[in-house]
């Protein structure tokens, strides 16, 4: 393994080389690119400060991103509850390559992470670290200060949570721009047959403001309801756009120019299953350039 020491060219290159595995661990324990970003700050602040040797750089940075992540979970529970309406994740402009990755599509998926806030802190970094990047047990453990036997359990429980309750089939990226593709004719064509047809009957919809925009309190269920919201929403914008957002198809919705709302859909057995509308504003400006993601 390679040795990191002080110098500030080798630990600089270092860090280049795992900022993006790092920020994608960060932004799949909190679901925010902001807090996220705040966590790599946090974590270059004391990599930039280490005077000892550092063996192993990469398993270094992810158990210092994990303990500071956990640290900004813990702190926002409350924030959490306090939020108005439903919280959803902060929606990320992706590439082509991320969709294409199907584990790493799946875990930034707008589905998953909701799932993921269901879980306890350490339940989700242990889960992220494990099931997404495959970490050795005493890695993790050394990041989340358990034992190796600890994490097991750990892991196994979370996997276990994760499974009952993640979306029951597993799309291609090709399969969802398929549906993505007829539902964005079916609205931008005003065809209410063809629309009813791609939702599925107990489509659920989350629109998420944070009481600065007009949201829906709680879920939005059924394909009559469903229906009458999203024709309001398309009809009040001036653009729409499709866009890859999380690793899949969504929709990019302006009003004169200004990012209205972006929303995410989740597609089983060739219906959109779940929307996600994301209109509060202060979740909206990471999406101008695409989030370097990696596993």
């Amino acid at each position: 393994m390679s040795t990191i020491g002080s110098g500030d060219d080798a630990a600089t290159s270092a860090w280049v080389a795992h900022r993006n595995l790092l920020y994608t661990v960060a932004y799949e324990m909190l679901g925010s690119a902001a807090d996220a970003e705040d966590v790599l700050q946090e974590v270059w602040l004391r990599w930039s400060r280490v005077t000892d040797d550092v063996h192993d750089p990469r398993a270094y940075l992810v158990r210092v991103t994990t303990r500071q992540a956990l640290n900004h979970l813990r702190s926002s529970s409350r924030r959490r509850e306090e939020y108005v309406g439903p919280w959803l994740p902060e929606p990320l402009l992706t590439t082509r390559d991320v969709a294409e990755d199907v584990e790493l599509a799946d875990s930034v998926s707008t589905a998953m992470l909701l799932v993921l806030e269901t879980l306890a802190p350490v339940e989700r970094a242990v889960f992220v670290l494990r099931e997404v990047f495959d970490l050795p047990y005493d890695e993790i453990a050394a990041a989340v200060d358990k034992t190796p036997e600890a994490v097991r359990q750990v892991a196994h429980r979370a996997r276990r949570h994760v499974t009952a309750r993640r979306p029951r089939q597993t799309v291609t990226a090709d399969e969802r721009a398929a549906v993505m593709e007829r539902f964005l004719a079916a609205v931008a064509g005003g065809d209410l047959q063809s629309l009813v047809d791609v939702l599925a009957p107990d489509v659920v919809l989350l629109t998420d403001g944070g009481g600065v925009k007009q949201a829906a309190l709680k879920p939005i269920i059924g394909v009559d309801k469903v229906l009458r919201f999203l024709q309001g929403v398309y009809v009040a914008a001036t653009s729409a756009q499709a866009v890859e957002v999380n690793g899949a198809p969504a929709l990019r919705l302006e009003i004169d120019g200004e990012l209205e709302a972006v929303a995410t859909f989740t597609v089983v057995d060739g219906q959109v299953a779940a929307a996600y509308v994301v209109r509060n504003p202060h979740k909206l400006t990471s999406l101008t350039t695409p989030a370097a993601l990696t596993r």
